[in-house]
């Protein structure tokens, strides 16, 4: 939905028909598990963003409800028709299902999350939310964090409920507290990122107010755990919009806390002078990083394309001919990287990979812009392993200078190099570069046990197969034995 009507009530009236168009593709498995809470006594509303993706006319088929049954009746309730159930937010009054159910001439697969009607608020020094349980869905609704989130309608009536304009500040692309922004941080202060990744997700606008108590409340913040910090911004970075999610972290503060090295970037001007500042660079590249993106979006390239320069600060020098370098700001920034995403609580998989390509981002630079030899493209594959594909959306996108023909020529550069790559790669398997010569058989040639005098044999065949490619077997040992006679007391 756009960021602004000039028919408001144009706009709600779109709305109100795609959410019927949408709610009646779900009713048949919506209405039949509201029809068996009925049955036991107790309420149930589709609630929060099922009614918000509904009115912007893409409900998926994960569903959340909100109920006034409690939690073991709840179970009750749901464990004879849900195809599975899961209990892993039940300490905070969600119960997890899956159902499978008929929609038209197909079979549908259903997420359903049912909680019941909640209040939660930290403690000042606390990580964790205090649950307890409401008694009115008007309770429950004013407790959530946007009015676009705090919409519901009952089954199987289907009556809208909307007791803080949620529809209308849908359609007109703003994001809202139901209460006053102060008392919704306080009582979660994640909704804080929540308001930059929803900006990001849905384009809205954050309001003035959220925006001010985002700025004086930011610290807050600290409170909450990694995790929970990590997968927020993970749905950032990974929405249709990201840059606007980020600078809104920037521009209130709470990036400083949550991934300080974004906002130190804006003090560093960069080695061209091409752009404001490193801080906008990055962002350019991160959305020239999305355009590359083949099978959706990539968390790996966004987040390394994000954070590819964070090592500038810390190795800017200031020439004697008044420019500006920044040399291994790529180890630096590796390093730094690793540092940051450990603390997010990251997988290790995911820190390797990303800051892998940090500390890779400018080696096609280093070779200059002559012939690549076929030694320089096999150092070029190796380095970059599995990550390959990664680092040529990476390296392209960080070129963002004004100027076309450099653009051009950087571009043509680097076309020469993937067309090497794939010369190379129909001659010689480079995709798993390895010596001729594996450890069992030098040990053989040799005649020597296991030890660090092998790896040391293994590495220099190594460094011949770099340099010059596949050799026979004959002068893979002739080579070896060349090695072994030079080395003093073997």
């Amino acid at each position: 939905m756009p960021n602004a009507y000039e028919d408001i009530p144009t706009a709600l009236s779109q709305a109100q028909h795609r959410a019927v168009s949408e709610l009646l593709r779900v009713s048949p498995v919506a209405d039949e598990l509201a029809r068996r809470f009925q049955k036991a006594g107790f309420s149930l509303a589709l609630v929060g963003g099922s009614v918000r993706d509904a009115l912007l006319g893409r409900l998926g088929n994960d569903l959340d409800f909100t109920t006034d049954a409690r939690p073991e009746d709840v179970l009750k309730i749901i464990r004879p028709w849900a195809d599975s159930v899961w209990e892993v937010g039940i300490a905070f009054g969600t119960v997890g299902s899956q159902k499978d159910a008929r929609v038209g001439d197909d079979v549908q697969r259903f997420q359903i999350e049912v909680t019941t009607y909640r209040s939660e608020a930290y403690d000042r020094t606390s990580r964790k939310p205090e649950v307890s349980y409401g008694d009115s869905i008007e309770e429950d609704l004013v407790r959530r964090d946007f009015t676009v989130n705090a919409m519901a309608v009952a089954l199987p009536e289907k009556e809208f409920v909307d007791p803080h304009g949620g529809l209308r500040d849908l359609a007109e692309g703003v994001l809202r507290t139901p209460g006053t922004p102060e008392e919704s941080f306080s009582d979660d202060p994640l909704r804080m990122m929540r308001a930059a990744r929803f900006a990001a997700q849905l384009d809205f606008e954050v309001a003035p107010e959220v925006v001010a108590a985002m700025k004086a409340m930011a610290g807050r913040i600290e409170i909450v755990s990694a995790e929970r910090v990590r997968d927020e911004l993970n749905k950032l970075i990974l929405s249709a919009h990201p840059r606007k999610g980020l600078a809104l972290l920037v521009d209130t503060g709470l990036a400083g806390h949550v991934l300080p090295e974004l906002p130190a970037l804006r003090l560093e001007g960069d080695e061209h002078h091409r752009h404001k500042d490193v801080y906008e660079h990055s962002l350019t590249v991160l959305e020239q990083a999305i355009a590359l993106e083949e099978d959706g979006p990539d968390l790996v390239l966004r987040m390394a394309a994000l954070l590819h320069d964070i090592g500038k600060p810390r190795t800017r020098r200031f020439e004697r001919d008044g420019r500006v370098s920044f040399h291994h700001h790529e180890v630096v920034g590796a390093k730094m990287t690793k540092k940051r995403l450990s603390a997010l609580k990251y997988s290790n998989e995911l820190v390797k990979d990303i800051s892998r390509l940090v500390e890779l981002h400018l080696r096609f630079h280093g070779y200059g812009t002559g012939e690549w030899t076929d030694s320089a493209v096999r150092r070029y594959v190796r380095d970059a392993g599995p990550q390959l594909s990664r680092l040529h959306k990476l390296t392209r996108s960080d070129c963002t200078t004004r100027n076309k023909r450099k653009a051009a020529a950087l571009s043509r550069a680097y076309d020469g190099l993937e067309e090497r790559i794939d010369q190379l790669k129909e001659q010689e398997e480079l995709d798993a570069i390895r010596p001729d010569l594996n450890g069992n058989q030098i040990q053989e040639i040799l005649g020597i046990r296991p030890g660090p005098l092998v790896g040391r044999a293994y590495a220099h065949l190594l460094e011949l197969r770099l340099e010059n490619g596949p050799m026979e077997h004959d002068a893979a040992v002739a080579a070896l034995k060349e090695w072994w006679a030079a080395q003093d007391g073997a």
